[in-house]
């Protein structure tokens, strides 16, 4: 009996060493691949340079560029500068396009006007008890000739970094009072993980705004 036991428990240990190590090794490959990729954008360049390779060195180099022109764009001298030449760009045909996209998906992550922090339940259907989690980006779409009522919702993808864009109406629409990170983290790993403090409120994301205007 125990040694018939005995390859299933090595199996159990196999398994949960696996539940441990495989997740670190993602998480540490990824981070090499990253820490890889922008490294070598100069590297190249810097070791024809000076003559011997540093690694690492390219990666530093970026930082400290990207931390200085964030320093110079805080100034008073800089910052009409930084604003002009954004406004440039901003107005040249075809670049625009892909600068304020690339700035705007920036800006909803790291920027002041942050994104991504509303999360939400939508119902599609009346008939339907079948409910999807998102995230409101935008409750005012007049700019686009959407009638009043209705606000823009993403839906991540899970284990992945896409999603989808649906207009819906406000009143299908209803708040998570939870972490917009757990709640993300939730969304990606597709529902493995958990949402600490996961209440759902009855009132939907327009009503409040509505309220306060009144």
């Amino acid at each position: 009996m125990g040694m018939r036991s005995f390859p299933g428990r090595l199996f159990r240990f196999f398994l949960q060493g696996l539940l441990f190590t495989a997740p670190l090794a993602m998480t540490v490959y990824a981070l090499w691949w990253m820490f890889s990729f922008i490294d070598e954008l100069l590297l190249e360049y810097i070791t024809d340079w000076i003559g011997f390779r540093i690694p690492g060195l390219g990666l530093m180099i970026i930082v400290l560029v990207v931390t200085l022109v964030g320093f110079l764009g805080s100034t008073i001298v800089f910052n009409p500068v930084l604003n002009y030449l954004d406004g440039l760009i901003s107005r040249t045909p075809v670049i625009k396009i892909l600068y304020t996209s690339f700035k705007d998906f920036l800006s909803a992550f790291v920027g002041k006007d942050r994104k991504f922090t509303e999360p939400v339940l939508v119902r599609f259907s009346k008939d339907a008890d079948m409910e999807k989690i998102g995230f409101v980006t935008s409750k005012d779409l007049a700019h686009l000739g959407i009638e009043d009522g209705k606000v823009a919702v993403y839906f991540p993808y899970s284990y992945t970094f896409t999603g989808t864009l649906f207009i819906v109406p406000a009143t299908n629409v209803r708040p998570i009072n939870a972490s917009p990170t757990e709640v993300m983290k939730f969304l990606v790993s597709a529902g493995v993980t958990s949402v600490q403090g996961k209440q759902i409120q009855s009132e939907t994301v327009i009503s409040a705004d509505n309220s306060n205007r009144r």
